[in-house]
């Protein structure tokens, strides 16, 4: 079977939307992971594999397909870890696939089934809203940086079986809710001198020249 999942990637500073294609056929076992993935794309097999047996869901032990499209473009980071998993319990009738499509997907699987934060979060969500995504499903500890985004429908979960869960039962959970005074604080912070290098993701070879310029007294 066939499932197809939304994922994000960051490319310098912007959020490109990613597709996971998943097919489950027959052959010897084994998982295949084409689309350009980097080395940590690569080893979520493995990631993932250990992540579903823990958490309690049945590996299927049949030739594994996983797509990153567009194929033409590099992927990197663990932000398919989540999105890979939720794919492989779809194509194995594990999950209900109906809000597949309308939803965004991303996190680091832990061997236990936990869910860990990635990095890059608020400009994903921020393309995703342009776009029209319904919605993002993210770990817990990336609820706050997602809910910045208006208009974005937010599930945040500590774990891969939470996920499940809600895409068996969405009715049965709610989007995240801004906390108070983080959103004074997303405001404030870029008018008030708290701006930091150490919040660029990427781009180390420009910071590198500003922290030389600034270093060196220069303009």
């Amino acid at each position: 079977m066939l499932a197809r999942v939304w994922s994000a990637s960051i490319i310098g500073i912007d959020a490109v939307k990613v597709g996971v294609e998943v097919d489950i056929s027959g052959g010897l076992p084994g998982i295949v992971v084409l689309g350009l993935p980097d080395a940590v794309v690569q080893e979520s097999r493995e990631r993932v594999k250990a992540t579903l047996k823990n958490a309690g869901f049945a590996f299927p032990m049949r030739k594994i397909v996983i797509n990153l499209t567009p194929a033409d473009l590099r992927k990197e980071g663990p932000y398919f870890d989540l999105p890979i998993s939720v794919g492989i319990l779809a194509a194995s009738e594990q999950v209900k696939a109906d809000l597949l499509g309308d939803y965004l997907f991303l996190g680091e699987v832990s061997l236990d089934g936990s869910l860990r934060p990635v990095a890059g979060v608020l400009p994903i969500a921020a393309t995703a809203q342009k776009m029209g995504i319904a919605g993002l499903v993210v770990p817990a500890d990336n609820a706050q940086e997602a809910v910045a985004v208006e208009g974005l429908a937010v599930y945040a979960f500590k774990n891969v079986a939470e996920v499940a869960d809600f895409l068996n039962n969405p009715v049965s959970y709610k989007p995240v809710q801004m906390e108070d005074g983080v959103e004074n604080l997303h405001t404030t912070s870029l008018h008030s001198g708290m701006t930091d290098l150490k919040d660029v993701k990427g781009q180390a070879h420009a910071r590198r020249a500003l922290e030389i310029a600034a270093a060196g007294g220069h303009n």
